[in-house]
C-alpha cells in the first residue's frame, strides 16, 4: 500500500475524499490546518473523520491566515445566508472565499508528501457545486501539480508528485452516494461557515445549504446537527 496525503477539514467532501484514497489502495496520512477559521469547530470533526477511517497519522498544522483577512471565514465580514443557486452564481467569488488557501495548504502537503515519500496527494476540490472558488477548478489544479513536479527534490530525481482530485466533475448528490458506499458516516462531518455556540450548523450559509441540497437530490436526509 503506497503513502498518500489527504487533505482533511472534517466537512463531507475531504471525508469522502479520505474514504476513496482508502478505497484505492493508498495508506493516507491526513492533514488539517487550524487556520483562524470562524468555524474552528471543523478541526474536531477532521478528528473524528480521521479516527473512524482508520488513519494513523494525522497532523494539524496552524496557520493564522487572520494576519491578512479579505476573507469571511477569518474576519469580520458577515457570513451570506440564504442565498439559493441563483444567487450565488450571480455574486461572483462570494466573500468566503480565503485568498489562496489551496495554494497554502496544497503546499504544505506538498513538504509533508517529500517528507513521507508519498508521490500521491489527494484534495476534496469540486467544480461543480464550488460555489465560484478559482482555485477549485481544473486548470488550477493541472497547473499546481505541474508547479509542484519542478519545485520539489524528490520530483528532479524522478519521483513525480500526482494531485488526486476524485470529487471534481461530481454533483454533491453524488459525492454523498460515493461516500455512503465506502461506509462514510456524515453525522460525524461538519461544513457550515458559520455555526452556533453550541456547534451546529446554521442551515443557511452558503455551504449549509449546498450540502443540504446533495442530500435532498440524494433523497436522504442529512444526519448532521442544526441550529
Amino acid at each position: 500500500m503506497k503513502p498518500a496525503i489527504v487533505l482533511l477539514s472534517g466537512g463531507l467532501d475531504s471525508a469522502t475524499t479520505l474514504a476513496i484514497a482508502k478505497a484505492e489502495g493508498f495508506t493516507p496520512a491526513a492533514l488539517t490546518f487550524r487556520y483562524g477559521q470562524r468555524h474552528a469547530v471543523e478541526i474536531e470533526a477532521s478528528r473524528r473523520v480521521a479516527a473512524a477511517l482508520g488513519v494513523t497519522d494525522h497532523r494539524i498544522a496552524d496557520i493564522d491566515l487572520r494576519v491578512f483577512g479579505g476573507s469571511a471565514l477569518t474576519s469580520d465580514i458577515a457570513v451570506p445566508k440564504g442565498r439559493d443557486d441563483a444567487a450565488m452564481a450571480a455574486a461572483g467569488i462570494p466573500v468566503t472565499y480565503v485568498p489562496a488557501r489551496n495554494t497554502i495548504m496544497l503546499s504544505f502537503a506538498l513538504a509533508f508528501a517529500e517528507v513521507l515519500g508519498a508521490a500521491d496527494i489527494f484534495v476534496g476540490v469540486n467544480a461543480v457545486d464550488y460555489s465560484g472558488y478559482p482555485d477549485c477548478r481544473p486548470d488550477y489544479i493541472k497547473a499546481f501539480e505541474s508547479m509542484a513536479n519542478l519545485a520539489t527534490k524528490a520530483a528532479v530525481e524522478g519521483h513525480k508528485l500526482t494531485l488526486h482530485t476524485p470529487l471534481i466533475d461530481l454533483t454533491k448528490a453524488e459525492i454523498i452516494k460515493r461516500g455512503l458506499a465506502l461506509g462514510v458516516d456524515y453525522s460525524i462531518t461538519f461544513t457550515c461557515y458559520d455555526p452556533d455556540p453550541q456547534g451546529r450548523a446554521c442551515g443557511q450559509c452558503d455551504s449549509c445549504r449546498l450540502r443540504l441540497k446533495g442530500f435532498a437530490e440524494a433523497g436522504l436526509t442529512d444526519p448532521a446537527p442544526y441550529a
